[in-house]
């Protein structure tokens, strides 16, 4: 159960097409987004569809499979854990992110 106190489950459709680098010599780095969907009726009883969109990053084995299998538009599984970042861009401004880091993946839909 200790695994579960940062653990994130989500299904859907790759926004991004997977970015690749390497890093080092010998680590590879796959970084995309996943747009989630949800509906509900709001106070005047009207459907409102939101989308959200999360960042993705996967390691080594996990980025080889994103780099030759997946697309923008794949139908994904993910399991991860939520991390947060940030840094200073050329202006001084202090920019965060929030990522998930991709443990186990599940392509769905069509080859």
């Amino acid at each position: 159960m200790s695994n579960l106190r940062n653990s994130v489950r989500l299904m859907g459709f790759l926004g991004t097409e997977p970015e690749v680098k390497i890093i080092g010599e010998k680590k590879k780095l796959a970084k995309m987004a996943i747009a989630t969907n949800d509906a509900y009726k709001n106070d005047k009883g009207e459907k409102v569809e939101e989308t959200q969109w999360h960042n993705l990053v996967m390691w080594d084995g996990l980025a080889s499979i994103a780099e030759k299998y997946l697309h923008k538009g794949s139908e994904v599984s993910v399991e991860g854990k939520l991390t947060s970042r940030s840094y200073t861009d050329k202006e001084g401004v202090k920019k965060y992110f929030t990522e998930i880091v991709v443990n186990e993946l599940l392509m769905l839909g069509k080859k």
